[in-house]
């Protein structure tokens, strides 16, 4: 069985790279340990999607160009 976080009393923190004019806006929960929860900012009561550390920074590491 998968147990999501509690996020009702995260701290959200946006992305460097959201721009600012309202279409790109991600926003991460800290204090999950191993897993990473991402919403998108403009709509904070939708729905997160919550990423193994490992695949997260798989991902961050493929947006940057570098292997994992």
């Amino acid at each position: 069985m998968n147990r999501l976080p509690d996020l009702t009393a995260a701290t959200w923190r946006k992305s460097s790279y959201s721009d600012g004019g309202g279409t790109n806006c991600v926003e991460v929960a800290d204090g999950c340990p191993g897993l990473v929860p991402v919403r998108d900012s403009k709509v904070p009561e939708g729905r997160v999607l919550v990423f193994g550390a490992g695949a997260w920074g798989a991902f961050l590491a493929g947006m940057r160009g570098r292997p994992a």
